[in-house]
């Protein structure tokens, strides 16, 4: 039937090591909810075996967070992410899109929306060389406008376009492809030079569409050029100790963890957390279609910020910054989650962060 790619689905030797680095399928021990198990159903629809009807397919199109752990670890090179794209486009076409995706992408998509948005929320904006430019993201100009001001300070000549629209991630991570690169192709006509952007996911989307050398994430974007943190966070008197919250496309799709973690270094004391590479469960879309699932996943994660006894928990991705925010917060745990570059910001005496919370209630609760 070539619903698939077949040259990306015959990559895929069943070796199974990419079973560990799953996290569903160390939820669930279940063959079905791993990267090798659900390229197996991809092939089963591909050969006519299964429809996009089968509630087995359905529900591990939906289950998988899309978080690409799988592909640094494949011997056969096997683009899952991309595989998934195609499937969920299957499988969520039309009115078969949850509902909660389908708002989503239908909003993001109307540039005048985001731009009305960013008039109350007042992100960051203003002029400056074609070189390189500010992707404003949709969902962190409304829920953390800070993030762009920060970077505006951190950056004085960044150019910082307010009519820009959405980068796509959003539509091509929930069964719209086609949508997503259309908005990549229409971002990176609307934003000169090299696109810097505040978020993970945004960032690997982009590069997909736009090539690698035009899209950078901020942290990357701080290491290329030389830019060099100053100041240090001091929480009460001492340096700050602070954990790292990869994002799973970043590092993944990309290929970007080191940078983050050095810039962290150089201005608070990075403390490494087991599980820090892998997925928080907010996914895109994913903690907001399977909270449930999204807590599982979320839980241990905490559990182990707070045993680690840090300050801060940094991430590069608002999505990540949304989850890890909330679920601290549930648990009133004294440990704040930040963005990047909030982080730089303070220790350069800018704008400074919420200070650790004083008391907690035991760690693990939920």
């Amino acid at each position: 039937m070539n619903l698939f790619d077949p040259q990306l689905l015959d990559r895929c030797i069943s070796c199974g090591f990419c079973l560990p680095a799953c996290p569903t399928y160390a939820l669930t021990g279940d063959e079905g909810s791993s990267p090798r198990g659900r390229i197996t159903l991809m092939r089963a629809l591909d050969t006519g075996v299964l429809d996009v009807d089968d509630p087995r397919v359905r529900e591990e199109a939906s289950f998988c967070l899309g978080c690409r752990a799988c592909e640094p670890v494949c011997p056969a090179g096997v683009q899952y992410g991309q595989l998934l794209e195609t499937w969920r486009d299957l499988e969520w076409a039309g009115r078969d899109r949850p509902l909660v995706a389908r708002l989503l992408t239908t909003v993001t998509a109307v540039t005048p929306l985001l731009r009305l948005l960013g008039l109350v929320r007042r992100p960051a904006r203003g002029a400056g060389p074609p070189d390189r430019s500010l992707m404003l993201g949709c969902v962190e100009r409304g829920l953390f406008p800070g993030v762009s001001r920060a970077v505006r300070r951190l950056l004085p000549g960044i150019a910082v376009p307010p009519a820009q629209g959405c980068c796509g991630a959003l539509h091509a991570h929930n069964g719209d492809s086609q949508r997503g690169e259309e908005l990549a192709h229409r971002l990176g006509e609307q934003l000169p030079g090299v696109v810097v952007t505040t978020s993970g996911g945004c960032a690997a989307h982009l590069a997909t569409v736009l090539g690698r050398e035009r899209v950078q994430e901020l942290s990357e974007h701080l290491v290329a050029t030389g830019t060099t943190p100053v100041g240090e966070v001091r929480v009460g008197g001492r340096r700050a100790r602070v954990a790292l919250q990869d994002s799973c496309h970043l590092r993944n799709g990309l290929g970007v963890a080191a940078q983050p973690r050095a810039l962290v270094a150089a201005v608070a004391d990075l403390v490494p957390v087991p599980g820090e590479a892998t997925c928080c469960g907010a996914a895109g879309t994913y903690s907001l279609l399977r909270p449930g699932d999204s807590r599982r996943i979320l839980d241990p994660k905490l559990d182990a910020v707070e045993a680690a006894g840090v300050d801060y928990v940094v991430t590069v991705n608002p999505g990540c910054l949304r989850q890890l925010d909330q679920g601290l917060r549930r648990r009133r745990s004294r440990v704040r989650a930040v963005h990047l570059a909030d982080l730089l910001l303070d220790a350069a005496g800018g704008r400074a962060l919420p200070r650790p919370r004083r008391r907690a209630l035991r760690a693990g609760r939920g």
